[in-house]
């Protein structure tokens, strides 16, 4: 039986790959930074693990208990929606920390397995914001965009080994917390300093206009998808947005 472990696993995509994964058989290993009773099913399955990507002692800690496993699935980040001037340096090397070094750090500690046993795979989600071109999402977007580049470099470098990397690119989705944990609670004409606020609102309301969204069992089907893909394909756009805005790039 097969075991994949999954950071960010308490919400969204990652909660609903963890149920995807665990419903296909696999042993799943849903890591949280704050894990809690009742957010996944109890199953002699399903282990929920502490891991913040952020903090080294628990990546190892994390993989100690986890034992081998098969599949990464690097799914935890945090959102950021901003004006770039108006974005304090700390929450851009917050933002990094978790989106871009985290997947790097949780990937270095699965690949000594991974490349003696000459098998297994990274998946990196990422965002179809790589894709096209969204507002107020300059540090987002690069947070992402450098792990879709890592993630490119890495493949190549595993390949000999029979281990595989791929990223997944969610769309736009309505029911995970994005957006309120982006703006905290602040209406959308305060996100901005006065002098981008006509630019703003019509760039939102473009957004808001659009008439294909993601759901999270896009994701998590696509990051099935992707650990299970032997074609040697890279990137899987999820959602009906993401593969638009990919089939028109």
């Amino acid at each position: 039986m097969k075991t994949v472990l999954i950071t960010g696993a308490s919400s969204g995509y990652g909660r609903a790959t963890a149920l995807y994964f665990h419903s296909q058989g696999w042993n799943v290993i849903a890591t949280m930074r704050t894990p809690r009773a009742g957010v996944l099913p109890e199953s002699d399955r399903l282990r929920i693990v502490e891991l913040d990507v952020t903090e080294p002692e628990t990546i190892t800690a994390a993989f100690e208990t986890a034992g081998p496993v098969d599949v990464l699935v690097n799914n935890a980040g945090v959102p950021s929606i901003s004006v770039f001037e108006d974005t304090p340096m700390a929450r851009v090397r917050e933002v990094f920390e978790t989106n871009t070094f985290g997947v790097m750090a949780t990937t270095q500690a699965v690949l000594p397995q991974f490349r003696e046993r000459g098998s297994g795979v990274v998946v990196n989600v990422t965002s179809s914001v790589v894709l096209g071109h969204m507002p107020l999402s300059a540090v987002y977007k690069a947070s992402k965009t450098a792990v879709e580049g890592f993630t490119a470099s890495l493949a190549l470098e595993l390949a000999p080994f029979g281990v595989q990397a791929k990223t997944v690119q969610p769309g736009a989705c309505l029911t995970t917390n994005f957006a309120a944990n982006a703006t905290k609670g602040a209406a959308p004409d305060e996100l901005v300093p006065a002098p981008y606020a006509p630019w703003a609102k019509q760039a939102m309301g473009g957004f808001a206009s659009q008439d294909l969204f993601t759901k999270e069992s896009d994701v998590a089907e696509t990051v099935w998808r992707a650990a299970h893909d032997t074609t040697g394909r890279l990137r899987f756009p999820a959602g009906p947005d993401a593969v638009r805005l990919a089939e028109a790039k």
